[in-house]
């Protein structure tokens, strides 16, 4: 395990302002040791009782609201999530909620859904024979889901050394969902906030941030507004202060 111990330490030298490029290193690391085609993360929470659901909703208020991927998708899997179907293996991921869990397609479905149209559209005409999950609840009403597709049927050796990696990193688990604005947010950053927050977050001014993302000055102030108020906080070193898990003064704000 220290090969996986060596990773954690790679991790946590990553600036607050790198949580993609630490995700990739993470998701790269991790499919080396096996054969994984792609490696992806998602961001769920729990819809608010004032927030409409279904009745028969498969999700149990439960929606993914960002997600990140070594590669384009394969599959697509925002797209099940986004229009769940009533399949057993959507089922999976909502058992033993708000407890840290491995799951894997092999071990958890029967042979005959492995050759249900289901999995044929969604998994077996795009070359994944099998996938495995972790999830790992940050608190009652998110949780961070990381997922491996393989092109074969994994290894039970590969599956305990994902398990073991991505349980003792509670820390990133959280700074991810903050980077996505599902932490401390009061709804998830689009993709151009969360780019600026990224940036925010280097120390780069506003008249920078808008150079580097071709965006005109005054839109870029908007978002900057945009993310304090979803944040709840007045300035950078409020934004800053919620990486560092600890209260900040909160000033006007220093742009």
């Amino acid at each position: 395990m220290q090969q996986i111990h060596r990773l954690w330490d790679e991790l946590a030298d990553f600036d607050v302002s790198q949580c993609d490029a630490a995700a990739n290193r993470l998701m790269t690391a991790l499919a080396e040791r096996a054969d994984i085609s792609n490696v992806t993360w998602a961001g769920a929470v729990r819809l608010t009782r004032g927030e409409r659901a279904d009745s028969d909703d498969v999700m149990r208020r439960w929606r993914v609201a960002a997600t990140h991927s070594l590669h384009p998708y394969i599959p697509p899997p925002h797209r099940i999530w986004d229009k769940p179907e009533d399949d057993p293996s959507m089922d999976i991921p909502l058992r033993d909620l708000g407890r840290f869990r491995n799951y894997t397609f092999r071990r958890e479905l029967p042979e005959a859904w492995f050759r249900s149209a289901f999995y044929r559209q969604h998994y077996g005409d795009r070359g994944i024979a099998d996938a495995t999950f972790v999830a790992f609840p940050v608190n009652q009403d998110c949780e961070s889901h990381f997922g491996f597709w393989a092109r074969r049927p994994l290894e039970d050796e590969a599956i305990a050394l994902i398990t073991y990696a991505l349980r003792g990193i509670k820390w990133f688990h959280r700074r991810l969902m903050l980077a996505h604005g599902l932490l401390m947010a009061s709804s998830p950053l689009t993709p151009t906030e969360h780019k600026v927050t990224q940036l925010l977050l280097t120390g780069a001014s506003e008249k920078r941030i808008a150079h580097q993302l071709g965006l005109a000055g005054s839109t870029t102030h908007q978002h900057v507004v945009a993310i304090y108020r979803k944040f709840g906080v007045r300035s950078r070193a409020g934004l800053m202060s919620l990486w560092l898990n600890r209260p900040a003064a909160q000033g006007n704000g220093d742009v």
